[in-house]
């Protein structure tokens, strides 16, 4: 039974697509030949490209998303700001739908502080960001923890200015 209207539909839509060709010229501004299949709800010649162009869409905006890869901390904080939580969520989404996917959370810090400090430093804020994952849903097999401390600095300097873009967790996918 199905088949048989996918049959006409694909022959009802042929004719029309014939007529409109036969005349030599194509019109733009002609409307679109809609079937209307059981459900009622009409679908376009284009419909199973516009589903494909949405998920692609959805897919373009997810990777948009991931793009921004790090979370800024204040002064000897591993608290998430504020701000930052929508790269984390960004990433949890992601990381939830796709079970095979791997992240390294990347803990730094600024170069004030002992060696020692700086790497436990680093090691509390990365894991502030996997216990923001693991709360929304992500395997903790899915993340990997590791703290640099100040041993690996995004900007050389000794000010604000520096020390600022230094206090972060990156999010490394794997």
């Amino acid at each position: 039974m199905k088949r048989n209207k996918f049959l006409l539909a694909v022959g009802v839509l042929t004719a029309l697509l014939l007529g409109a060709c036969s005349h030599g010229k194509h019109d733009s501004s002609a409307p679109v030949p809609v079937n209307t299949n059981t459900s009622g709800y009409a679908d376009t010649t284009g419909g199973a490209n516009q589903l494909g162009n949405a998920a692609e869409d959805a897919r373009t905006a997810a990777e948009r998303a991931l793009t921004n890869n790090i979370v800024y901390f204040d002064y000897d904080s591993s608290v998430i700001k504020e701000e930052y939580k929508s790269v984390v969520s960004a990433y949890a989404r992601y990381l939830s739908a796709n079970p095979a996917a791997k992240v390294r959370l990347e803990g730094h810090t600024d170069e004030r502080g002992s060696r020692e400090y700086n790497i436990g430093l680093g090691e509390r804020r990365a894991n502030a960001v996997r216990d923001a994952l693991t709360a929304a849903g992500v395997t903790p097999a899915q993340i990997a923890v590791i703290s640099y401390g100040k041993e690996r600095p995004a900007v050389e300097g000794h000010d604000e200015a520096a020390w600022s873009q230094n206090r972060r967790v990156q999010i490394i996918r794997l």
